[in-house]
């Protein structure tokens, strides 16, 4: 990793909200093809903030985004990069579970076969193709997301970018997703404040808090740093909490 052009490249990223200054102040960040970078902070860091001046949605106040070489410009569409976000209910609105996949391709003119070969590609790899003629406020919570998902799917990104992806997912539906995750080929950017999710899934980890970064490396490195992890209000994931007694020690 690290050779030839990352997918991301910001620098001197700043954003400030009428009401809330410095949400993000001087961001610098690198992201290279088949990366998946974990995104970590208390609320308020400045995370989803984040995603969306990548994406175009917000504008900056300061510095530059660069995807796949190319500036970003706010407002544009930028077909290279998809996001799931939080609520699946915010990208789900067709009458049909096929429709709100096909939905992305459609808007981006290709061809009825075009579209189609990519509805079934992405139930393929999500496995919801048995959710295609359902209607998605009948879905449970775990079929949405991975609905939504395939949705981001069909676009045939580049960069995925997931925001607190396994938000309200039971233990199955949690397990599918990072399974899922840990084949897709997809550059990927993952905020969450599952922890022990991020442990399994990333292979870098970026600690976010006050809008700067405050770490940046290996995710067993940075997350298993208690002082580090108590000054910016997370707990290290459970598992990499030293064991001092052995397991299964009889009692008296």
């Amino acid at each position: 990793m690290g050779q030839g052009e990352p997918v991301l490249a910001v620098s001197g990223l700043s954003y400030n909200y009428p009401d809330k200054p410095h949400v993000l102040q001087d961001v610098s960040l690198k992201v290279w093809a088949g990366e998946r970078v974990g995104i970590i902070g208390p609320n308020g860091a400045g995370k989803t903030t984040l995603f969306l001046l990548i994406c175009g949605v917000l504008k900056p106040v300061a510095g530059e985004i660069r995807l796949f070489g190319k500036p970003v410009l706010p407002g544009a569409f930028i077909p290279e990069v998809g996001m799931v976000f939080q609520n699946p209910d915010d990208q789900l609105f067709c009458p049909s579970v096929k429709e709100d996949v096909a939905f992305g391709p459609r808007n981006l003119g290709l061809p009825r076969e075009e579209v189609e070969a990519r509805v079934a590609e992405a139930f393929a790899v999500t496995g919801t193709s048995d959710l295609a003629d359902r209607a998605p406020h009948h879905l449970s919570g775990g079929e949405k997301r991975l609905v939504a998902i395939a949705g981001v799917l069909a676009m045939r990104p580049r960069l995925v970018i997931y925001d607190e992806p396994t938000s309200n997912l039971d233990i199955r539906y949690r397990r599918r997703l990072i399974n899922f995750l840990l084949a897709a080929q997809e550059t990927m950017l993952i905020a969450s404040h599952d922890l022990e999710f991020i442990l399994e899934v990333c292979n870098r980890v970026v600690l976010l808090d006050g809008g700067r970064i405050i770490a940046n490396g290996n995710p067993r490195g940075v997350m298993g740093d208690v002082a580090l992890m108590e000054a910016h209000g997370l707990e290290r994931p459970h598992s990499l909490v030293p064991h001092a007694e052995p397991h299964h020690r009889g009692v008296g």
